[in-house]
């Protein structure tokens, strides 16, 4: 059940921030933290849920509300900004020997959670999820009552980011003795199709002795049979300690996962006790390798891909940020259709689910973390989220912040840069990491120990920077952000319209036909991240009210395409493309006899346009472009012939 409490007015949020709740364990009388708080008013609902996309529209004059697309949460708006969750469960007597979990795929944002009036923690962070072992505090007997409070009140991002527990929740089972959260572990080497697969399995023990069992790692395919393994290992584990054990296991002829063929195995990892088994973990895998070089680029399992990436943020039209799951398995399918091969998370930690499409259709990942901070809190979210994502293959990279203004030419961003990237170092030694600097030929700060340079924007300065740093790999993390407004083809303030054509940019980006040439045709450019794919909600640039969305996308909030869509999927796909615009349906007194500026996206060789059955002339297609004529209307057919 959910209702809104209040962030001002203490009596409105059920007493919470006046009433003693942390006094004594368990304790929270006359607040909704009680598991005997009446909540029967209360509104029911399923979680995934944003509260955020059913509220109505706002106009307040404040840059922070316009970014996040004129929604009533945030500081401004105390009476909308604080959510409240109850939910009642059972649990069975004869499950009482286990431990148990509770875990939280992502909430939004700054939630502190209670199980029967217990305070588990505060999760602070709006993107990378959070556990609780509960087991001293499950009722057997009875009901038990989670109770979550989460305050959106202060943002993370500026963009639309919307509010409540927006992803899945579970609750775990387990034994005293048992692979600990992110202790499954596994990373490839290669020689031709020859592999072994490294794996670490780490064991917890949370049991009142010393506990010994047996570890074992297999690798099945995908129907399940097994096709290497290895010998069980025996392991002693202390009270509250961790053991690692570490196995490798050989396939003469692997199956590789690539773009076109991305390919799951499954691994797994046993733990057993006397013979039995008392847990087991398994994780679709991947066997690839991933390689970034100063001079020639991105290389997956030892051939050349150039980056041909698109950025975007988790929301989707009508359904806010709490998407179904399929929903990411049709929104990477568009964009692999538009011929996409890679998606940068920005600028935070993504739904499990998202990274599970990519793994299962092939898409490159830039998994990236919400900032650039060293500080205890903020190494544990990256902590979380290495260990959580580690064993994606779809994962090519990290990135440890973006755009960090403030700090990312100066000494403190360096050191700060210098600790996330020892800690992913120590967590995920298979893999490197970059920064989204919106830099020039800059190298000062974190850009001097970056693996790999991300450019955002700045598309003119990659090829000094490349002179002068020729051995660090490069990236256009951020490229792109042409604004257009779909089927619109003339400027329109008012309505908050944009031509829906490569002419229009803000003034620190670039078109498409600006960047992309420089990306195609050298060879260090690993490639590059168009903003974005998707428009989203928030930032409205150029505009403000009433536009309460981004017009930066490929394809629009729904995934329609725009026509600059056909330019990228032109030249970044094999199929034959040729495309028109605009539509020849105009109104016949306004447009008759008037120039028109047609414009045709395609990778044939050359073109011809006919109006009316009669040549406007044929011309040849510049590679990475497209073609344009001027052709004064006359209602008919207009043609075009490759």
């Amino acid at each position: 059940r959910f209702h809104f409490g209040h962030a001002a007015e203490p009596e409105k949020d059920f007493n919470f921030g006046v009433a003693n709740i942390f006094s004594k364990s368990g304790g929270a009388a006359i607040t909704a933290i009680d598991a005997r708080f009446v909540d029967t008013a209360w509104r029911r609902l399923d979680i995934p849920h944003d509260w955020a996309v059913e509220l109505p529209f706002v106009n307040v004059a404040n840059s922070d509300v316009t970014s996040h697309g004129y929604k009533p949460v945030g500081g401004l708006f105390p009476e909308t900004s604080i959510g409240w969750y109850r939910k009642r469960f059972s649990v069975e007597a004869a499950d009482s020997g286990g431990r148990y979990q509770l875990q939280f795929d992502g909430i939004f944002r700054d939630a502190k959670i209670w199980l029967n009036g217990f305070y588990l923690g505060n999760n602070a962070s709006g993107y990378v999820g959070v556990s609780y072992d509960v087991t001293d505090y499950v009722r057997f007997k009875g009901e038990n009552v989670l109770v979550v409070r989460v305050d959106a009140t202060q943002y993370e991002g500026w963009f639309y980011e919307g509010a409540g527990i927006y992803r899945h929740v579970w609750l775990n089972q387990y034994n005293n003795t048992h692979i600990a959260e992110g202790g499954l572990y596994a990373w490839s080497d290669l020689k031709g199709n020859a592999a072994t697969v490294n794996v670490e399995t780490t064991v917890e023990n949370q049991g009142l002795a010393g506990s010994t069992v047996s570890v074992s790692s297999y690798l099945t395919d995908r129907d399940g049979k097994i096709v290497a393994q290895s010998k069980e290992q025996n392991v002693s584990v202390t009270i509250n300690g961790k053991s690692t054990v570490r196995q490798n296991l050989s396939i003469a002829k692997a199956r590789l996962w690539t773009l076109e063929d991305p390919y799951l195995y499954r691994v797994v990892s046993v733990v057993k006790q006397n013979g039995r088994i008392i847990d087991r973990v398994q994780h679709r895998y991947g066997i690839r390798t991933l390689a970034f070089e100063g001079a020639t680029g991105f290389f997956l399992n030892g051939k050349h891909v150039k980056l041909q990436g698109t950025n975007n943020h988790q929301d989707h039209a009508g359904i806010g940020s709490a998407l179904p799951d399929y929903m990411h398995y049709y929104r990477i399918s568009l964009l692999k259709d538009l011929g996409v091969n890679a998606y940068r998370t920005s600028h935070n930690a993504p739904n499990t689910e998202l990274l599970d499409a990519c793994d299962s259709l092939g898409m490159l990942v830039v998994d990236e973390q919400r900032l650039l901070n060293s500080s205890p809190e903020y190494v544990n979210q990256f902590e979380r989220l290495l260990l959580r994502d580690r064993n994606h293959p779809s994962i090519i990279i990290w990135s440890i912040g973006n755009e960090e203004g403030w700090i990312q030419t100066s000494s403190n961003g360096k050191r700060i840069a210098l600790t996330l990237l020892a800690k992913q170092k120590e967590l995920d030694p298979s893999r490197t990491s970059t920064y989204a600097a919106d830099l020039p030929n800059v190298f000062n700060g974190v850009n001097e120990v970056i693996p790999v340079r991300g450019f955002n924007y700045r598309h003119f300065a990659v090829s000094d920077y490349h002179k002068d740093h020729p051995n660090q790999p490069l990236m256009g993390t951020e490229m792109g952000s042409t604004v257009t407004t779909r089927g619109i083809y003339e400027k329109d303030s008012i309505r908050g319209y944009l031509p829906d054509q490569d002419i229009t940019a803000p003034w620190w980006a670039s078109r498409a036909e600006e960047w992309w040439p420089l990306a195609a045709e050298n060879p260090y450019w690993t490639g590059g991240f168009v903003w974005t794919g998707f428009d989203y909600r928030g930032e409205p640039t150029p505009f403000e009210w009433p536009n309460v969305n981004s017009h930066f996308g490929i394809m629009d909030v729904c995934g329609f395409p725009k026509n600059i869509y056909y330019y990228y999927q032109s030249w970044w796909t094999d199929k034959d493309v040729l495309h028109i615009s605009p539509h020849w349906n105009f109104n016949n007194q306004d447009k008759r006899g008037k120039p028109i500026d047609v414009w045709v996206n395609s990778n044939a060789d050359n073109v011809e346009l006919f109006l009316n059955g009669k040549s406007q002339g044929k011309k040849d297609m510049p590679r990475n472009g497209h073609l344009q004529w001027k052709v004064n209307y006359e209602p008919g057919k207009l043609e075009a012939v490759a």
